[in-house]
């Protein structure tokens, strides 16, 4: 292990602007002059065409509404208190679904459904219901199927919780970020220990299977007593799995960032000591470390993926479930068919508009090129299995060659080891994939920014 002294010496060294992978290309870096929404829907169709009936599909649902703005938060919300937009948006949602399905041609196979926001629980059960009906009308349901959805604890209800159980959900992922009250209180995100408590003992009651807490470190105001503290107290309540991202302070994408300054955010130092207090103390709770920023305990079907190789990586996340085609509906969501990528638009009214004018709200997207789909493979290998066999590739990828150079630094500081036949992540590499990863972005490197399009690494 390295020692304390070198490991902070490069966490400072590796703190650079890097994405977080959740697709290879990166967003800024797909090609939108060469797609277009025709080829988008051939490569829909191709997709489901050759996977269907195995493995199903996955859908992801952006419910973008919350009724106040977390201004730590990064996501694409809707701020408002006029639950009246709930059923319009729900038409427009089923609307372009059946767009999908008429691409689809026959009844999909659904192996995921993930309701995500702004906050789903927003909406209310009985609208929650109306979706998820309409979603489900006509398909068939995966034996191994997984449906889970986002949730803020503190408007969180009980016929919430039972409706979506009802409806075949077993996962649920509580938004806490941290309990300390200076935090909650520059960051608008308020919650007490007391509702996170209730809503987690309901959901064990009625039989949800896998509760998530997703914290945060690099917050402002935020120290190691108050982390630790807040750690301690999840701790009292065990959730299946814990997502410990790094606050990604992007003020220029996101304004409501700018309710605060630098000057309240930890320096790199101290926000490296935050995460390193956090990962000792999920160890010491018994939890293991998944991929990048998760933790699970060991009878997780996360960290059971992980042990048998099955751990999945896309733009929900990491996930235990692997399917090609995800099929993202609603505002600003995003559709990987493994062949492309597409997104839709980002501000409610037009996509209400282009629904309801019967045209998909897709508005940018990447045609994978052959290139893109060997570096995807290994970006998805090293961010879930932690190594990746490529001798074919080097010899036959000419994107990829450049890498080894790149990589060669990282070999040197101990965080990989590599030849021309594999790649592995040691174990002090493993807080550093976003890095690795970056390594290997030939998109990226052909094409470095001028300016920072991404969050810092560490």
């Amino acid at each position: 292990m390295l020692a304390e002294k070198k490991y902070s010496t490069l966490a400072e060294k590796y703190n650079v602007a890097a994405p977080r992978y959740t697709s290879y290309p990166t967003m800024p870096y797909w090609d939108t002059d060469a797609f277009s929404t025709v080829a988008w829907k051939q490569s829909v169709k191709l997709s489901f065409s050759e996977t269907n009936q195995k493995d199903g599909i996955s859908l992801y649902v952006h419910l973008p509404f919350c009724e106040s703005l977390c201004t730590y938060c990064g996501c694409n919300t809707r701020i408002t208190k006029n639950h009246q937009v709930e059923i319009p948006y729900i038409h427009a949602v089923l609307k372009e679904w059946k767009m999908y399905r008429d691409i689809m041609e026959e009844a999909p196979l659904i192996r995921e459904i993930h309701l995500g926001g702004g906050t789903p629980t927003f909406f209310s059960a009985k609208n929650l219901h109306l979706l998820i009906d309409g979603l489900l009308d006509g398909v068939h349901i995966h034996p191994e199927s997984e449906f889970s959805f986002e949730a803020h604890p503190a408007n969180t209800t009980i016929e919430h919780l039972q409706t979506l159980y009802d409806l075949g959900f077993r996962r649920l992922s509580l938004g806490i970020q941290d309990f300390d009250p200076k935090v909650q209180l520059i960051i608008n995100r308020q919650q007490s220990f007391e509702q996170v408590q209730t809503v987690t003992q309901e959901a064990r009651r009625i039989g949800y299977t896998s509760i998530n807490y997703d914290l945060i470190y690099g917050l402002p105001l935020q120290t190691m007593q108050g982390l630790a503290d807040t750690i301690h107290q999840v701790g009292e309540l065990m959730p299946d799995r814990i997502a410990f991202y790094s606050y990604a302070h992007v003020p220029w994408v996101k304004p409501g960032q700018r309710k605060f300054t630098e000057q309240h955010l930890p320096d790199a130092h101290n926000k490296n000591k935050l995460y390193e207090i956090g990962r000792s103390l999920f160890k010491n709770y018994g939890y293991i470390e998944v991929g990048m920023d998760h933790f699970a305990l060991p009878d997780d079907d996360l960290c059971i993926a992980q042990h048998t190789g099955n751990l999945h990586r896309n733009f929900m996340g990491y996930t235990h479930q692997h399917t090609q085609l995800l099929i993202g509906l609603g505002v600003s969501s995003i559709s990987d068919s493994w062949y492309a990528f597409a997104q839709n638009v980002k501000v409610v009214e037009e996509y209400l508009r282009l629904v309801d004018d019967g045209e998909l709200p897709v508005f940018k997207g990447h045609l994978l090129s052959s290139d893109d789909l060997v570096i995807r493979k290994h970006i998805l290998n090293i961010m879930c299995k932690g190594r990746t066999d490529w001798e074919y590739d080097l010899q036959n990828v000419r994107s990829l060659t450049g890498a080894l150079d790149r990589l060669k630094p990282l070999e040197d500081d101990g965080l990989i080891e590599f030849n021309a036949r594999e790649l592995t992540v040691t174990s002090p590499g493993k807080r550093f994939l976003r890095n690795i990863c970056m390594a290997l972005d030939a998109r990226l490197w052909a094409d470095k920014p001028a300016t920072q399009l991404f969050s810092m690494a560490i």
